[in-house]
């Protein structure tokens, strides 16, 4: 909506807003927020509004706490599953020290770091996303269980599919906030969904990826559902993906994208940490669709990187190792600067794999490089690559390695 600070003074008065949420997140991905009232929106905008970081996982500890969130009012939202009087809404928030100085570990300012960077060498990438979750019933204390909402499968219909009105309701509250799903359907796995967006710049898309995370756990609580993104939340379905689609826009050059994918094949081993960063993420990868090699083909989904048919502008690399646990401000920083350093060294394009890799004979697969099989293999992967250490602050890669 792109709103300036008067704007959404104007607009809190106007639309009697009660509460405004300063959302961030963690180096992990996982969204938080502070609470304002209108009467601190001022102070917010001219000074920031401070919090005990050392609370927050990865941010520090108690001897250097003190930070502060600055909303960002081009991305004033309401939240509409709130009341129409006293109306919420939240706003996504840079964070610094009280001196003003950029925080290392806000990974939202990572990635609008590499955003210029890649302007400032005449390219511009967007982003779609495409996350999976499961839908499970509630126990009789209103706990999640590990029991699927339908035993519906891919691309099935109601009555079957139980969470189709959910995945519209989902899409209409995405509407109501000016996000805008392309598609949705059920997925594979029993009770497993996903709902794809429409292209965007980089941070609009990661900024949207978190949104969408928090409204579908949201609807689904009010429906009497609990909403599950871990990537195998059933040890023998398909887990859930984070799938990323990259484009170049304007210029868009075949030749460029290729070197942008080349760029990405050559890093991916070292940011597998960041797209997969957890024990149960390593479950999902080569299995049920899921890659486990580092490879690329046109349309081939047991690849981990497919250029599906189109032309033009169009054309665009799907990145099908992520899984949504992943934080989408690193996954897409890392992204770009992989992109980049395929095109700056003009790397070649490996030939495509065109084969169904689960099928294989293991005699070609043996010659095929894999992706890192388990978290500490992922973790010595990252820990020891120039590329990470050029890319990530020490903070967030120690961070990481520490789990």
């Amino acid at each position: 909506m792109n709103y300036t600070k008067d704007e959404v003074m104007q607009y809190v008065y106007e639309e009697d807003v009660k509460f405004i949420r300063l959302t961030f997140c963690d180096v992990y991905g996982r969204q938080k927020n502070i609470s304002i009232m209108p009467d601190e929106l001022e102070r917010a905008f001219t000074y920031g509004i401070a919090f005990d970081a050392s609370a927050i996982d990865g941010f520090g500890d108690v001897a250097s706490s003190d930070l502060l969130l600055h909303p960002e009012p081009g991305t004033l939202v309401p939240l509409p599953w709130r009341p129409e009087h006293g109306r919420v809404v939240q706003m996504f928030s840079t964070i610094t020290h009280p001196d003003g100085t950029p925080f290392a570990c806000d990974t939202r300012s990572l990635l609008i770091s590499a955003v210029e960077k890649a302007k400032a060498a005449g390219y511009e990438f967007t982003f779609g996303a495409e996350q999976e979750f499961y839908l499970f019933l509630l126990d009789e204390n209103g706990q999640p269980t590990r029991i699927p909402c339908d035993t519906a499968g891919y691309m099935d219909i109601a009555p079957d599919d139980h969470g189709e009105n959910l995945r519209r309701e989902v899409c209409l509250t995405l509407e109501k906030m000016g996000i805008h799903p392309e598609s949705s359907h059920h997925e594979e796995g029993p009770g497993q969904n996903e709902i794809d967006f429409r292209y965007s710049d980089a941070v609009t898309s990661a900024d949207n990826a978190l949104t969408f995370r928090r409204v579908v756990k949201t609807i689904a609580h009010l429906s009497g559902l609990a909403a599950d993104f871990t990537p195998k939340p059933l040890a023998d379905k398909p887990g859930n993906g984070f799938h990323m689609n990259l484009s170049l826009r304007n210029p868009f050059d075949e030749k460029i994208l290729s070197q942008a994918i080349a760029g990405i094949l050559a890093s991916i081993r070292s940011m597998t940490l960041f797209l997969n960063p957890i024990a149960a993420s390593y479950l999902r990868l080569g299995n049920h669709k899921a890659p486990g090699y580092v490879s690329w083909s046109a349309e081939n989904r047991s690849q981990l990187i497919r250029i599906p048919a189109a032309s033009g502008e169009f054309r665009r690399a799907e990145l099908r190792s992520p899984d949504p646990c992943a934080n989408p401000y690193l996954a897409f920083t890392l992204l770009i600067h992989a992109a980049l350093y395929g095109i700056e060294n003009r790397l070649t394009l490996p030939d495509p794999v065109n084969l169904n890799l689960y099928t294989a004979d293991p005699q070609l697969l043996s010659s095929l490089v894999r992706l890192p099989g388990n978290l500490p293999e992922a973790q010595k992967a990252a820990s020891s690559s120039d590329f990470i250490r050029r890319c990530i602050p020490g903070e967030i890669l120690a961070a990481y390695c520490k789990h």
